[in-house]
């Protein structure tokens, strides 16, 4: 398959790449400095700039089978990049027929009432920003689309153990979230929906709404 990746020299889109690399797929990998890249045969670096028209992204997306938005600001350009940079793809994705689409975004983006959680109060601005994008997604678009609402990221080892819809916020390793993130890729049982991820901290047990899984039996037991 044929995959693009918007934000490709993010934290997390590293790992993804590798993933996917690994899993067989070519990679066209959309960022704003594609000289930091290596190209190979199934790994094409592309100058890609979220504040362009549909029409321009359009052109660089062309051709793929599948879109990943991973891209973030950071805080520093919300609305151009992680609100209406996301829709603009969306929209490009849809103009070329690109019918699954993935996107990374930010636990409880869509549940304002636990915005106040203790572990992400001081992201209100970044989750307004993801409300938006995400509620773009699910009720404008006809894409084969999964959100993956990721806990706060920390820069550390995978875990090899996430909970599934947690009931309430907590962090997530990048590596893990990165996997979740690469299987979801061709299961149509995920078609459609919003997973929310997070570490877990417990022997490996499933709850009548909610799973404590190894990461490795994410493609198993999920659904």
């Amino acid at each position: 398959m044929k995959v693009f990746i918007a934000g490709a020299t993010g934290r997390v889109a590293h790992y993804v790449i590798d993933d996917l690399l690994a899993e067989g797929n070519t990679v066209v990998a959309g960022c704003r400095h594609p000289e930091s890249l290596k190209e190979t045969p199934s790994f094409k670096p592309v100058v890609m700039d979220l504040h362009a028209s549909v029409e321009d992204l359009e052109k660089i997306i062309a051709g793929c089978d599948a879109i990943y938005f991973l891209a973030g600001s950071r805080g520093t350009d919300l609305l151009q990049t992680d609100a209406f940079g996301a829709v603009k793809l969306m929209m490009a994705a849809q103009k070329q027929k690109i019918s699954r689409f993935i996107v990374l975004s930010s636990m409880f983006a869509l549940e304002p009432e636990k915005w106040n959680e203790p572990g992400i109060k001081d992201i209100t601005d970044y989750n307004i920003a993801k409300f938006f994008a995400d509620s773009w997604l699910e009720k404008n678009t006809d894409l084969d689309w999964t959100i993956i609402q990721a806990g706060l990221l920390r820069e550390e080892p995978e875990t090899g153990l996430i909970e599934i819809d947690p009931e309430h916020e907590g962090p997530v390793a990048i590596p893990n979230i990165a996997r979740v993130l690469a299987d979801v890729l061709t299961m149509k049982n995920t078609y459609h929906q919003l997973i929310m991820v997070k570490m877990a901290q417990h022997q490996f047990r499933k709850h009548s709404q909610r799973f404590l899984l190894p990461i490795s039996f994410f493609k198993v037991i999920y659904f």
